[in-house]
């Protein structure tokens, strides 16, 4: 059962009553309060334009363990020419902006809307959503941004302009010790490649909510 959200309150449905795809419920808006309440009950956003909000509650989740990220040998060599420079929230906006327009292989479009990218230009306003930013030189060459919910970095979107710039920002998160867990919502074989793994609902609730 797909569950439709009243618009004159701020709640949602059960999470484990999302349909096998994960979709939970469709409506509301994407204002900070509830944004953040969906992102405390491992609920998320994702629609195209022209669409409904639709938010999602996956039974499983890809996840990243800081201690299990996988370093390549031509990574760290990467990383030893300190060819990058890495930096955090000091270019949120164009992080943003570049997750939404750079071309991906395979995927016509961007889920990034403009209602999305304006609500979470909020977040990172009101503290709770966060940037990593790769420079080489003076240029942004990747970065990632996403939500900061207890101990955990809910990943939203990551681009690359130069070479293993989105890995970079990835690792360095991952070494930063500020977080047990890196979610990414939906594998693809970037990310499982970095040592992304395929955890539990129940297990992902446990570790977001310091259980």
């Amino acid at each position: 059962m797909i569950f439709q959200l009243p618009d004159n309150e701020i709640i949602f449905p059960d999470p484990s009553l999302a349909e096998k795809d994960g979709l939970l419920a469709i409506g509301g808006d994407l204002g900070t309060e509830r944004l953040l309440l969906a992102y405390q009950n491992g609920i998320f956003p994702w629609y195209g334009e022209d669409e409904p909000i639709c938010w999602y509650a996956p039974h499983e989740r890809c996840a990243v363990f800081p201690k299990d990220i996988h370093i390549s040998k031509s990574m760290q060599k990467l990383i030893d020419q300190n060819i990058y420079s890495i930096t955090t929230d000091t270019a949120f906006e164009k992080v943003i902006a570049q997750c939404k327009n750079i071309r991906r292989k395979d995927q016509p479009g961007t889920w990034i809307t403009n209602e999305m990218e304006a609500a979470y230009i909020k977040l990172h306003e009101a503290g709770i959503a966060h940037s990593i930013e790769v420079w080489e030189d003076e240029e942004l060459a990747g970065g990632m941004y996403g939500l900061h919910i207890n101990n955990v970095f809910c990943g939203e979107s990551m681009f690359s302009k130069k070479p293993n710039a989105s890995k970079a920002a990835m690792i360095w998160l991952c070494k930063s010790n500020r977080y047990t867990l890196i979610d990414c919502q939906v594998p693809n074989d970037h990310l499982v490649r970095m040592g992304a793994v395929m955890i539990s609902r129940d297990a992902y609730m446990k570790i977001l909510n310091n259980r």
